[in-house]
């Protein structure tokens, strides 16, 4: 059956209202769950966000009412609004930009632990079916001389009808968009335009091309130490502090480490909500605020260890560093084909722990013999598919969500899956200690293991993570952070556990981190701030190791050469 031919004029409307109305669920039920329309004031408000949004998509699409671009456009609209829908109405997250690079970031095997049969049918309903409809009926343009004009007619009136009804409603509006930041990103698919324009405008805007050195004048203060440090980095993945026994949880996630005699600090908070947020702000010396602030980028705490002469390598079971580790050596453990525990899943993190006396010894033996810094990027507690991060032995908590689609599951069965990856982040901990105490007689051992940011599992019907910092609830912010110590490495420090433990609710953040691990390394340079070295106070000679030293004497490393191997 041949279909009758519309005009543009109605295509556009009639696709700008599908977007408005159907590709707008999310917004109108967070509209809703905040009690905007309890009353008909809110339900004017309503009507005129709308408009609003309705008509603001018909003037873009009137702009692209041709022949060669309208379908492409709109078909390019329709998807992108129907899986932002999805992933707003299924787990409550906002399209902005930190999510936009965490889409852009998502590898493989993140994207499929995604895909579930609720995201295919919104998909489907939402973008594939109007799209559908959109290619069968056909469209009769008018000359271009007319076309033109009514174009322009329509983008003149739409821009007429945002104007009005935004006038009409501004105190309502202006309300809401002050009072629940959030909602300006749950707007659809305009959300999702601005946040990848910013996105794409970032390398310009910060001179990303141009990365400036620190730490120039980093040197070790213990360089002629006769034995070296080894410090094992663990960089832990939405794992929030509330469910860690260690800090008061009342299910025992962490049992292994509790008998490690390790230091968790409770009161500690991520520099962002998201892996590609907080990793790069935390390994750099800047605070949150000037991270964010930023002009221009910067090398980061990876870059000034190594220029101090001690050996760096990063292992990554996740998507990557973001950034930090590409000017040290380093390993995407999912990528090795004969890696152990790996499936079409992903990597169990063990398997950072294979092979890892080899990998030290394929290190650079001159900076090897001052000290290595081991940093190994977790999978820990990746969502949604939480079920898949513990193995079948180590599962204490069930019954198990085994779902991606978390809406779908009770409660307690998303958090059921949840704890158990938590729990076997604790045997990784303490598998990854037993590592360290086999190396003592050869080197000062330690481990710090941070999360990058926190999750939400339900709370107020909120899933997963990456909402703007300033209305994220602080289970997205809340996370971990423990210390082990070798007893050698308390020597060589002069600092106690007892000490550190009589710290432990201290608020500190990731601000903390890059000075942290200076001040472990004892490394010097102008870049540390004491102020902000969480272990400093617990170290019976921390020194002042925040004003510039001449750089290291190269001449040390043929000496070095012949210290005890790692």
């Amino acid at each position: 059956m041949k279909l009758t031919p519309t005009t543009p004029v109605w295509a556009v409307f009639a696709t700008s209202g599908w977007l408005a109305l159907a590709g707008n669920a999310a917004l109108w039920k967070r509209l809703s769950a905040e009690g905007t329309l309890s009353n008909v004031q809110g339900w004017l408000l309503l009507v005129a966000m709308v408009l609003i949004v309705w008509a603001s998509l018909g003037a873009l699409l009137s702009i692209f009412a041709w022949r060669r671009t309208f379908k492409p456009v709109a078909t390019l609209l329709l998807l992108i609004a129907a899986f932002a829908s999805y992933f707003s109405l299924a787990y409550g997250v906002v399209i902005d930009p930190g999510m936009v690079i965490n889409a852009v970031q998502t590898d493989f095997h993140e994207a499929t632990a995604l895909a579930s049969w609720p995201m295919a049918f919104t998909v489907l309903l939402l973008g594939v079916l109007p799209t559908v409809l959109l290619w069968a009926k056909p469209v009769a343009y008018a000359p271009w001389p007319r076309q033109l004009l009514t174009n322009l007619l329509f983008v003149v009136g739409a821009l007429g009808m945002v104007i009005s009804a935004g006038l009409a409603s501004f105190q309502p509006l202006a309300s809401v968009m002050r009072n629940h930041k959030e909602v300006r990103y749950l707007i659809n698919p305009w959300a999702s335009l601005y946040s990848a324009g910013r996105v794409a405008a970032r390398p310009w805007q910060r001179g990303e091309g141009k990365l400036q050195p620190i730490g120039m004048d980093s040197r070790l203060r213990s360089a002629n130490s006769d034995r070296p440090v080894l410090l094992l980095l663990v960089l832990g993945e939405t794992a929030r502090s509330a469910n860690f026994s260690l800090n008061g949880y009342e299910r025992t996630t962490a049992p292994q480490l509790a008998t490690e005699g390790v230091v968790s600090f409770r009161n500690a908070w991520s520099c962002g909500t998201s892996t590609a947020a907080s990793v790069p702000c935390m390994f750099s010396h800047l605070t949150r605020e000037g991270f964010d602030a930023r002009e221009g980028n910067h090398e980061g705490l990876l870059d000034v260890i190594q220029r101090a002469g001690l050996a760096v390598l990063w292992l990554d079971n996740q998507s990557g560093c973001k950034g930090v580790c590409d000017r040290v050596p380093n390993v995407n453990v999912i990528k090795e084909a004969a890696a152990r525990g790996c499936d079409g899943a992903g990597c169990l993190d063990e398997v950072m722990l294979d092979g890892l006396d080899n990998r030290i010894q394929a290190l650079d033996p001159v900076r090897a013999a001052r000290g290595v810094v081991l940093v190994m990027h977790q999978m820990g507690s990746h969502g949604p598919a939480y079920y898949l991060r513990s193995p079948a032995a180590m599962k204490s908590f069930l019954p198990e969500c085994t779902s991606a689609a978390l809406q779908d599951c009770s409660r307690q069965s998303v958090v059921n899956a949840y704890d158990n990856s938590i729990a076997y982040t604790d045997h990784f901990l303490a598998k990854a200690i037993a590592w360290l105490k086999t190396r003592e007689g050869r080197a000062d051992t330690a481990m710090v293991y941070v999360s990058d940011h926190g999750e939400s599992l339900g709370e107020n019907n909120l899933y997963l993570h990456g909402l703007p910092y300033s209305v994220a609830p602080d289970f997205q912010k809340h996370v971990p952070w423990v210390t082990w110590t070798s007893a050698s490495f308390q020597n060589r420090a002069g600092m106690s556990s007892s000490c550190l433990t009589a710290l432990q609710d201290r608020k500190i953040s990731h601000d903390h981190y890059f000075h942290s691990v200076l001040g472990l390394l004892e490394i010097e340079t102008s870049v540390y701030k004491k102020e902000l070295d969480v272990y400093a106070s617990c170290r019976s000679h921390p020194g002042d190791i925040s004003q510039a030293n001449p750089a290291p004497d190269l001449r040390r490393a043929a000496m070095l050469a012949d210290a005890p191997r790692l």
